[in-house]
């Protein structure tokens, strides 16, 4: 029976790498995938999914009204695909998270998720809280804070190098722009509200 996974962590914890990682273990086997992403997110420049360590993939592009399943469904009909992986998935729609889960339920293709679980300021992303309301499995990935602990939230910068605590939920950038760190850090890099 096919599953609607959810694998989430802060940044910089490994998600499009394990994302990739699984896609080339599908494929090696030979096993059709198709991959998916926000296409608000163009740092991959000619890649849609890169990983920090440099793996890379081409990918669909998702948008707010993208019907994911009638586009996989349609796929799936002229080649059947035995995975579907879709990275960015904070940026899925209730809608669309629901779309993936029938297309676990209905089309019997897993479907794994990789995102982000909550914002700059801690709140919940809307695709990840349907993700985490209606996955079958939910895999946290780890990553790590500068002082060792586990980092589970992710700071905002300025180009100086300071938290930036008010702003849109959406601002797309890598290092130069969040930090990973444990809750007590970014608690005291945002001065504890």
């Amino acid at each position: 029976m096919a599953k609607l996974y959810f694998y989430y962590a802060s940044m910089n914890a490994g998600k499009s790498t394990t994302l990739l990682q699984a896609d080339f273990n599908y494929r090696e086997r030979g096993m059709a995938t198709m991959l998916w992403t926000a296409a608000l997110d163009h740092r991959g420049g000619d890649h849609a999914i890169e990983s920090r360590i440099g793996l890379a993939a081409d990918a669909h592009r998702f948008g707010a009204d993208t019907d994911i399943h009638g586009a996989v469904m349609a796929a799936h009909e002229a080649a059947p695909l035995s995975c579907v992986l879709i990275d960015e998935a904070q940026f899925l729609s209730a809608e669309q998270v629901w779309q993936a889960a029938r297309i676990a339920d209905e089309g019997g293709i897993p479907v794994l998720c990789y995102g982000l679980r909550t914002d700059f300021q801690g709140a919940l992303f809307p695709g990840s809280a349907a993700l985490l309301g209606i996955a079958d499995a939910l895999v946290e990935l780890k990553a790590v804070c500068h002082c060792g602990r586990k980092a589970t939230m992710n700071l905002r910068v300025d180009a100086a190098g300071h938290a930036v605590i008010e702003g849109a939920q959406t601002e797309i950038g890598g290092n130069d722009r969040y930090v990973a760190l444990c809750r007590r850090h970014f608690s005291q890099a945002r001065g504890a509200q």
